[in-house]
């Protein structure tokens, strides 16, 4: 794929408010369309739309990844290296539990990533992520 087009995922959250705060002010998202049952952000240029439900997810599993508790249902953004440190130091700066801490993985080694987890206030999981060198993200 010559062409990188914007992606949409959809998720459950329990409080519309709650939710427009953390994703505009902990993350920087701006707000699209929304209405009084479901909310668009632009999250760093895809479209993610958050929906009111009081149903919760009964699927809940982890896999160790390195000594790890890495919750398999999660989605995020990989950003470039800089990004990551800012919103790192962001997050920190808003007392966010960390489901992981910021840290490096594979360092000086192919496939160096920066990675971290957090959940939002409906405990949907987080990741981001940055490579040292963006050519590694689909290597095996």
């Amino acid at each position: 794929m010559s062409n990188l087009r914007p992606f949409h995922y959809a998720f459950p959250i329990k409080d519309l408010n709650d939710t427009v705060e953390f994703y505009t002010k902990v993350l920087g998202c701006t707000v699209g369309r929304s209405t009084d049952k479901w909310v668009d952000f632009n999250f760093f240029g895809h479209q993610i739309t958050a929906h009111v439900t009081n149903k919760q997810s009964e699927f809940v599993a982890h896999n160790d990844v390195e000594g790890h508790s890495v919750p398999i249902a999660h989605s995020g953004v990989i950003l470039d290296w800089s990004d990551w440190e800012i919103l790192a130091n962001n997050i920190k700066g808003h007392n966010i539990s960390f489901i992981i801490e910021p840290y490096v993985r594979f360092k000086n080694e192919p496939g160096e990533q920066a990675t971290m987890f957090f959940k939002d206030p409906s405990g949907n999981a987080l990741e981001f992520k940055a490579f040292k060198n963006d050519n590694a993200i689909f290597e095996s």
